[in-house]
């Protein structure tokens, strides 16, 4: 018989969720019986979708994975009540619903954030004796404290000892960097049941389906650097600017991309303008599936993000679809990231935050052959296709579901 999984997700499709149907559909096709317990969609505008209206629960079956969706406050704005009512009415649901209306599993797998969907899989755990996989995707409490959601030092503290509450009724806890790893040990988390699994990307979406750059795409004997995605605060692109004045003389031959939208961008613009940076370019934010022809017509991808502790245990998840792409990388956030792309040989690292480095790392890779540049690429796809695709992870998923449910 296939083993049975309850999948706990707040978010899933058709929001913009990381482990979603990709991951619950992979899990079929590997040979487990799936079951998603989540939301009603309203992420990440806090309002309903289209189609969908709160009910005491709503099941719906697509590739053979069966979703049940249970109620919830939705809300995801500024209000730090309307939050935690968001994820407290979330997990309330979900608790009832697992506890007295949910086929027992063999084994749970929990999503984190929210910390609420842990608390509620340790309570099933005790009470329905299931063992549970916990997948950290954020570390909490040093997230809140970074992003400015909580900053009283109390609160922080009592999030911080339900973590340790949670982590100790949790049979097997899965994170996405080694540094991760390291934090919980420290915290007193034995080392033996955390796992490092990487996070993959949206592989269909990443191959571009033509070979001509899109229209607004800049000049093309440039050489291009692009930033695709969110451009907020954590991107500090500000550094990318200042490199960009840096390599002013150069302005003839580099070409700046940004990609996307965020807080940041108006600013941005108007910085690279009064700075006179003209070789700097701003484009509105694409689709997923239009997001793959402008990798391919770079010559480089940039990951950035400000210098923060924090930082330097993440892996942001456009690293992989970077290297899934088959493009250089500069790679300008310190710690796991910058390790990950060194180990896979796939581009060049610079120090975070710091303008001249960046800029030194931009001619290093500008200097260098044409095919010393493919072999960075070649090696990007192969590490990709070896250690971090989706069948690679899930498969590492799927032995730990395999063992405890023994």
């Amino acid at each position: 018989m296939a083993t049975r999984v309850l999948l706990m997700t707040q978010w899933f499709d058709p929001e913009p969720t990381f482990k979603g149907l990709v991951f619950a559909r992979e899990l079929v096709a590997q040979g487990f019986e799936v079951e998603v317990v989540t939301g009603f969609p309203n992420y990440p505008g806090g309002k309903l979708y289209a189609g969908y209206k709160i009910k005491p629960f709503q099941r719906e079956v697509i590739d053979g994975v069966q979703i049940t969706r249970v109620p919830l406050y939705p809300s995801h704005g500024q209000s730090g009540v309307g939050r935690v009512l968001n994820y407290i009415s979330f997990a309330a649901s979900l608790l009832l619903y697992c506890l007295f209306r949910a086929k027992k599993p063999d084994v749970i797998y929990a999503y984190h954030p929210p910390l609420t969907v842990g608390i509620a899989a340790a309570l099933v755990r005790f009470f329905r004796r299931v063992p549970v996989v916990y997948d950290i995707q954020d570390m909490w409490p040093d997230t809140l404290k970074a992003t400015g959601m909580f900053s009283s030092e109390k609160l922080l503290k009592v999030v911080s000892r339900v973590c340790d509450w949670v982590y100790r009724n949790v049979d097997q806890i899965v994170v996405l960097s080694p540094g991760f790893k390291r934090l919980l040990t420290e915290r007193g988390v034995p080392s033996q049941k955390i796992d490092v699994i990487y996070n993959w990307c949206a592989e269909d979406l990443i191959q571009a389906t033509s070979t001509l750059p899109p229209p607004n795409f800049p000049n093309s004997s440039k050489f291009k650097i692009l930033f695709a995605g969110n451009m907020g605060k954590a991107q500090s692109l500000d550094t990318v600017i200042a490199a960009a004045q840096l390599l002013r003389e150069k302005a003839s031959e580099i070409a700046f991309i940004f990609l996307g939208g965020g807080v940041e961008v108006s600013r941005l613009e108007a910085l690279a303008k009064a700075e006179g940076i003209n070789n700097a370019h701003f484009l509105p934010g694409v689709s997923m599936t239009e997001v793959g022809a402008y990798l391919a017509s770079a010559d480089a991808l940039l990951v950035h993000l400000k210098k923060d502790p924090l930082f330097t245990i993440t892996i942001p998840s456009k690293t992989q679809a970077y290297m899934a792409a088959g493009k250089p990388i500069l790679m300008s956030v310190d710690g796991d990231a910058a390790e990950l792309v060194s180990n896979a040989g796939c581009g060049v690292v610079s120090e975070s935050d710091n303008p001249q480095a960046l800029a030194d790392a931009i001619l290093s890779l500008m200097r260098m052959t044409g095919a010393a540049r493919e072999q960075m690429a070649e090696n990007g796809r192969v590490f990709y296709q070896k250690e971090l695709s989706l069948r690679v992870g899930v498969e590492r998923f799927g032995e730990h579901f395999q063992r405890l449910a023994k």
